[in-house]
């Protein structure tokens, strides 16, 4: 297969994967990946994501906010035990699943804001080295919040590569605004060997 042949099919895999994270490395579907919580974490940060470009190096998708990836904030309504702390002064936050999971401002929750960053991330990698990768150094900044039903449109693009290392950076922005929510930063590695990495002395 030759290379250009071949960056358009690890794009196409990147473009199917990101709709759904329980495709595999060959482009298909992997029945057995519904079982990884990994793959169940993914699935449910990416549902329904919308993937407009996939090409060498680049990556772009959008996917409206979904209120069970938002934030709720609450008293505990008895103090925990057999702590002798004051249970006013404490609060919990949970990930809620529920349909009606958010509180007064509904913000999307900063896990799934990474998670999804993390999945652009390895995607775009993904595009140029065609193989699975593990994370080395993963920084994110927050700008904004999103709220329920809010389109936000994430580019990812590999910035840098460097022997076995490949850096690659998403911008997380509102759609129709253009405000940004989120930036990720990651430097990652291939998992197995590949033609970039197999000289390289790191």
């Amino acid at each position: 297969m030759g290379d250009e042949a071949k960056a358009l099919r690890l794009a196409a895999i990147a473009r199917k994967w990101l709709k759904d994270p329980r495709v595999g490395y060959s482009g298909d579907l992997n029945p057995a990946a519904s079982d990884s919580e990994r793959q169940a974490l993914s699935s449910m940060v990416m549902a329904g994501a919308h993937v407009s470009v996939a090409e060498p190096g680049r990556v772009v998708c959008s996917l409206r906010v979904r209120a069970p990836l938002t934030v709720r904030v609450r008293m505990p309504t008895q103090p925990p035990h057999p702590s002798n702390q004051p249970w006013s002064d404490l609060l919990c936050c949970f990930l809620l699943m529920g349909s009606c999971a958010q509180d007064a401002e509904g913000r999307w929750h900063p896990g799934a804001i990474a998670a999804a960053v993390d999945n652009a991330c390895s995607a775009a990698v993904f595009t140029v080295e065609g193989a699975p990768t593990a994370t080395v150094q993963y920084s994110l900044s927050y700008f904004s919040p999103a709220h329920p039903d809010e389109e936000v449109e994430m580019e990812g693009r590999v910035v840098s590569r460097k022997g076995k290392l490949t850096a690659a950076m998403v911008e997380v922005r509102k759609k129709e605004s253009g405000e940004l929510v989120a930036i990720g930063r990651q430097w990652m590695t291939p998992v197995w060997p590949t033609k970039s990495n197999k000289r390289s002395k790191l």
